[in-house]
């Protein structure tokens, strides 16, 4: 059965999430979160790149925390306002979740299906840039993150 066309005039959106990063945001669909928990010091991850921070032991899970800008070559900074997102895997390893610093409170958006692209540079794990309110947000490629994961 064929899918009906939206009527003309009529975009379809879904809600997605504002993560902020110390230097950039980042825009997920709000489906890829699975919970956002208080910041915790974390087991040290020892002869592991910088951007493995640790691990963190969540819901009976043990699952390895990591910075989104140190994997794009930036520094990891841990704010006042730090909490950790824990993300739903997309199936790039056998895990079934694993989770990223964030500095604050991801803020809850509409996303429109016609999305604003914005021509900046990009880091080497980010898909797009969008415009999302006022701000610019970069869309992350959760699957590429996600792959780094396996050598642990």
């Amino acid at each position: 059965m064929l899918e009906q066309a939206p009527r003309s005039g009529r975009r379809s959106s879904l809600t997605g999430l504002l993560l902020p990063l110390s230097d950039r945001s980042l825009v997920l669909p709000n489906v890829a979160v699975a919970e956002l928990i208080g910041y915790q010091p974390c087991a040290p991850a020892p002869d592991h790149p910088a951007w493995l921070l640790g691990w963190i032991d969540w819901r009976g899970q043990r699952l390895p925390l990591l910075s989104f800008e140190a994997a794009c070559g930036g520094q990891t900074q841990v704010g006042a306002r730090a909490r950790i997102v824990v993300l739903n895997a997309l199936g790039g390893t056998s895990r079934s979740f694993f989770a990223l610093l964030v500095q604050g409170i991801p803020r809850s958006c509409k996303l429109d299906s016609q999305l604003n692209y914005v021509d900046v540079p990009l880091g080497e794990l980010e898909l797009a840039a969008v415009q999302v309110g006022e701000q610019v947000a970069r869309v992350p490629d959760l699957v590429a993150l996600e792959k780094l994961i396996p050598a642990l």
